[in-house]
């Protein structure tokens, strides 16, 4: 036992060949180990309370800086003075780091501490969460300044966002395909959640009744044949083959709630032009009960997107972002007063093209109060102009992480602390970060003051067009939470409505029995 860190690595060939025993002999007492001799070991700690894709990245990170990842795991000990209430033991905790694949060995603290551990290990490398740097913590800053005294280096790191393409390049689709199935069943589990509950959920959609107002926007699809280069210049000539039109931006959401059976009205701003008429005739198809308001100084939006074989080559955007005139403003607030009384919830979906005025946000936050009405937000922004934090006391706010990290003004921040920190700042009841091909996390506020969190994959592992992805995922959401279902089951929901939106060129809506089918056979 004395020198089984530095045995052969413990990591498997393949990320299905981790058996139980092989993940229980990565796991150790802080007793059992012996100081590094010749290879340059990384060490990393904390509480590691639940495995999340900030974990992962941060895991990923410190694997790089040397040849063994070793993993310090907080004893139970450490939970009497915090104000985290619910905590897996640490076994549990251990087991779970144990299974990751770049964690070579896992040592239980119990009740020594860091400190301990860096003078018998004598790691080269020792990597914290970005929290760390600024947190006030006596047992790391005492390992940090041993680290320094031993010649060691120290790293900080946020866990942010590294999209891994070349993932694809190692491991073939149906091994990732049922990587992702698997993690989703886990999350199933570990929030006790059944297949029949949610074939129930899915059926309890026809109680919600939505507002639903934002930005309207056109997109139009072009496919091309790339014939080659131009001879007068360095540029791609391309053939037009086929041209499509479909609704979206707020408008699809509306879509999309309907097609999954709840009642929706839908509330917009579009310009004087012909893609307005395109729309309505939209809405009409999938029985969305509307108002859209004409503002003659600006367009519908229009979103041009090229592809060649479905793979968008790039984007071109009509649009105008100034703030609504007076009299549309006060068009727009007349209309959520009439409408408000007439359902239970009221979402928003902000694009940043000037409908959601200041004054807009207010009266809805007004209404909602006056009829006791569920609030749900998402905005959706590309650049700084947009911050979600001005979304205050909703019931479930939607950010991208980037989206999230704007509206806190920080990059370096660990992905836990940005999420707990904007539901502070914005007294949010539920929200859900989304990390792109990484899923989503689910954060929900318990009567306790306990933040239920969970993990959700993202179940298609080769998309034909995301754009649709979190337009899905929020009328899943919100259509679940109006219902009556929990976040977490509307979460496992919205997880099976997204696979099925990206799997197909536009942002089409996703019918009630659809989902039902892809959740049955999951």
């Amino acid at each position: 036992m004395a020198n089984r860190i530095f045995e052969s690595p413990h990591t498997p060939t393949d990320s299905t060949s981790c058996s139980l025993n092989s993940i229980e002999n990565k796991i150790i007492k802080l007793d059992e180990v012996s100081q590094s001799r010749g290879e340059k070991v990384v060490l990393c700690h904390g509480h590691f309370n639940i495995i999340h894709p900030g974990h992962i990245r941060y895991l990923n990170y410190a694997r790089e800086q040397g040849m063994k990842l070793v993993v310090s795991i907080q004893g139970d000990s450490s939970f009497l003075n915090s104000d985290r209430k619910h905590h897996f033991s640490e076994d549990d905790r251990a087991t779970g780091v144990a299974s990751i694949q770049t964690v070579d060995l896992v040592v239980l603290l119990g009740e020594g501490n860091l400190e301990k551990l860096i003078k018998v290990l004598n790691p080269a490398v020792l990597v914290l969460g970005k929290e760390f740097e600024s947190e006030r913590d006596d047992q790391v800053s005492d390992a940090v300044q041993l680290m320094k005294k031993q010649g060691g280096k120290i790293l900080f790191h946020a866990g942010e966002t590294h999209y891994a393409s070349a993932d694809l390049l190692r491991d073939n689709l149906p091994n990732l395909h049922n990587q992702y199935i698997k993690q989703y069943k886990l999350a199933c589990n570990q929030q006790k959640i059944k297949t029949e509950e949610l074939l129930e959920c899915i059926d309890k959609f026809e109680e919600a009744s939505l507002l639903v107002i934002g930005d309207t926007i056109i997109d139009q699809y072009v496919a091309c044949d790339p014939l080659g280069m131009s001879a007068e210049a360095p540029v791609v000539v391309m053939r037009e083959l086929d041209t499509r039109e479909y609704a979206g931006g707020a408008a699809v959401v509306a879509m999309h709630v309907s097609a999954l059976g709840a009642k929706c009205r839908f509330i917009s701003v579009v310009g004087r032009d012909n893609n307005a008429t395109m729309v309505a005739q939209e809405l009409d198809r999938l029985n969305v009960e509307y108002t859209l308001i004409e503002d003659s100084s600006r367009p519908t939006t229009f979103k041009i997107r090229y592809l060649v074989e479905n793979q968008k080559m790039f984007r071109v955007s009509r649009l105008k972002e100034h703030g609504l005139p007076k009299p549309v403003e006060e068009k727009v607030i007349k209309e959520l007063k009439d409408s408000a009384p007439k359902v239970k919830a009221i979402l928003i979906s902000d694009f940043v093209y000037g409908v959601i005025t200041p004054r807009i946000l207010e009266t809805i936050t007004e209404l909602s109060s006056k009829h006791s009405l569920l609030v749900f937000g998402d905005l959706q922004c590309s650049s700084q102009v947009g911050n979600v934090s001005k979304f205050k006391n909703f019931d479930l706010i939607c950010p991208t992480e980037r989206e999230s990290r704007i509206a806190l003004a920080t990059q370096d921040e660990g992905i836990e602390w940005v999420a707990n920190t904007l539901m502070e700042k914005t007294n949010s009841r539920n929200l859900v970060m989304k990390l792109g091909r990484e899923g989503f996390i689910a954060y929900e506020s318990e009567t306790d003051g306990f933040i239920n969190r969970q993990h959700f994959p993202a179940l298609c592992i080769n998309p034909v067009d995301v754009s649709g992805a979190g337009d899905s995922l929020l009328a899943a959401l919100s259509a679940g939470l109006c219902s009556g279902a929990t976040l977490m089951q509307s979460a496992a929901i919205g997880a099976g409505m997204a696979s099925l939106a990206v799997q197909q060129v536009g942002n089409i809506p996703v019918s009630h029995q659809r989902l039902k089918n892809y959740i049955r056979q999951i």
